[in-house]
């Protein structure tokens, strides 16, 4: 077994802008297994400054375990290889999610199925993506929606303007929304805005508050007119437990749990719970977008639009068709690195 790194700058279509953070151009590493048969494996973890996740960093964390991958993956599966590199990888979930999204890909290419298959999971009623509306003017948010049409939008907000945007968002499109306030609310407003929210055919409120308030969530889950889906308070396997009666469900990100492996975990813990699972996405290629994809036949709810919002794409995968995503024709988890 080898291993390699591929390092792509992603160009963004737009400058994207979220409550804590606005970018032109999105870094990304794709991370690729090769057996001595010449099946290669790939996954993929972008930088994030919001994290203090690095290429470098990511590179450095794998580099330094090398020796342990290469020797020992050829003989784990990719949940044991998981196990097995962890207390490695503890502090960098970014870089072991790469790593178990490769290892994930090459598992399913021996055995000569796609992922989803190789888990036994059927895909006749996958939910459909929403694609991302970031913040910006309201001319630039409406321009976005017209340049793609599209049935189902989340829209960026923790503006002073919030309310203000998706009524003029709604004057356009008859598509439904889901609202992502990155922390950016208070309780008092999460409940104030619910009710006319609903009205304008908002699904969700995502993350209103900020992560640590703990007695605000509580509120809003027992008061908000609109279902609360918690992501930055839903990080890792044992944040799920804490949003029992927090949130009425969760956004799991695979590069911030550590990969396709706790992911699956955190979605049975979060079912059993009660709660509606959803996978989100950062701005990645189609390596990673591909991933999320094999999960979809156990989520209510996914945004996978990564690749919508580039110019670049570095890798083939999954395709996206007016929301509803097709799978590749590869085996594995689909992805391809593109010559």
């Amino acid at each position: 077994m080898k291993l390699f790194f591929h390092r792509f700058d992603l160009r963004l279509k737009h400058t994207f802008t979220i409550a804590h953070d606005s970018r032109d151009v999105q870094q990304t590493l794709v991370v690729e297994l090769r057996d001595a048969n010449g099946r290669r494996g790939f996954g993929e973890a972008t930088a994030n400054k919001y994290y203090g996740i690095t290429i470098d960093r990511m590179v450095a964390d794998l580099e330094a375990i090398r020796d342990l991958i290469e020797r020992e993956a050829d003989t784990h599966s990719a949940e044991s290889l998981w196990t097995l590199v962890h207390p490695y990888l503890r502090d960098n979930p970014f870089a072991q999610c790469a790593l178990d999204e490769a290892m994930h890909d090459l598992v399913a290419k021996r055995a000569g199925v796609p992922l989803y298959q190789y888990w036994h999971l059927d895909p006749a009623r996958n939910p459909i993506t929403n694609y991302t509306i970031g913040i910006d003017t309201v001319e630039k948010m409406v321009a976005k929606m017209q340049e793609l049409p599209w049935p189902l939008y989340k829209i960026k907000l923790g503006t002073p303007d919030d309310m203000a945007i998706v009524r003029e968002l709604r004057q356009h499109t008859e598509a439904r929304f889901r609202v992502d306030a990155n922390c950016g609310w208070t309780a008092e407003q999460t409940i104030r805005f619910a009710p006319e929210l609903k009205t304008l055919n908002v699904e969700f409120i995502e993350q209103p508050l900020p992560a640590d308030d703990y007695a605000g969530q509580a509120r809003v889950f027992a008061e908000s007119a609109l279902p609360i889906v918690a992501d930055e308070s839903c990080i890792v396997e044992n944040d799920v437990d804490k949003c029992i009666n927090r949130f009425h469900g969760v956004n799991i990100k695979l590069t911030k749990c550590g990969g396709l492996t706790p992911a699956r975990r955190m979605i049975d813990r979060a079912k059993g719970a009660g709660m509606s699972v959803m996978v989100g996405c950062m701005t990645e290629s189609s390596v990673g977008i591909s991933a999320i994809a094999q999960l979809l036949p156990l989520l209510d709810y996914v945004d996978m639009d990564g690749t919508l919002l580039i110019t670049n794409n570095p890798a083939s995968g999954v395709t996206l068709d007016y929301g509803r995503v097709i799978y590749a024709p590869e085996n594995g988890t689909g992805a391809m690195l593109t010559p």
